[in-house]
């Protein structure tokens, strides 16, 4: 693990590089957030993206996703991975939302929790970027940055959660979607571009090609 100095400096350079950091998934409002969101696991946003203007057009808020039809959410929704079970999802969500939270989405993570397909990195997303709550969410890019630089050994994202948010503790809102995109674009599975990687000192990772 590192040293409190070694964290403070990545901290700082990530705020630096990423002060605008915002998700590349596109939504006008709540409910379209939390369907991105949803459909974002293991799917990538640019392929989301293509998605849901078809899918919010048939079904533009939380009580027509409701009574929404599964084979149609489906067919909308087929270039997305695991469609089938992300399609039932959906419906039984805004099911859930009706009977449960009078048609409002609640924003908090136990009860956002509750609803169908929405487990707690889903839920902390939606919070950080509807609320710009101060919490850590972690997909495969803020896993794989987290451990090539050594904030963390966790061997699952929960525990890689726990580790960033004591090494980290604020801004976490903004660390999360700036390493997102650090993992997206620089620190990638394949091919990482560290030549151009502004945290290139800090990093002693096998996987480092200068």
């Amino acid at each position: 693990m590192r040293t409190k100095k070694d964290i403070k400096e990545i901290k700082e350079k990530f705020l630096l590089n990423f002060k605008d950091a915002r998700s590349e998934l596109k939504f006008n409002n709540l409910y379209e957030l939390l369907v991105c969101v949803m459909l974002s696991a293991q799917c990538t946003d640019k392929r989301v993206n293509l998605i849901t203007p078809e899918l919010f057009k048939a079904y533009p808020d939380i009580k027509s996703m409701a009574n929404a039809n599964l084979a149609s959410v489906k067919m909308l929704i087929q270039s997305c991975s695991f469609f089938n079970n992300k399609a039932e999802n959906l419906i039984k969500m805004a099911k859930s939302v009706m009977e449960n939270f009078a048609g409002e989405i609640p924003l908090s993570e136990d009860k956002l929790v509750s609803l169908a397909g929405v487990g707690q990195k889903t839920a902390h997303v939606v919070l950080i970027e509807h609320n710009g709550e101060n919490l850590m969410a972690v997909d495969t890019h803020v896993f794989r940055v987290s451990h090539r630089l050594n904030l963390s050994k966790a061997k699952t994202p929960q525990g890689v959660e726990a580790d960033l948010t004591k090494a980290f503790k604020t801004d976490l809102n903004i660390l999360h979607q700036a390493m997102v995109l650090f993992g997206r674009y620089t620190c990638k599975a394949i091919k990482p571009k560290c030549e151009e990687c502004f945290l290139s000192e800090l990093c002693k990772s096998k996987d480092k090609r200068i």
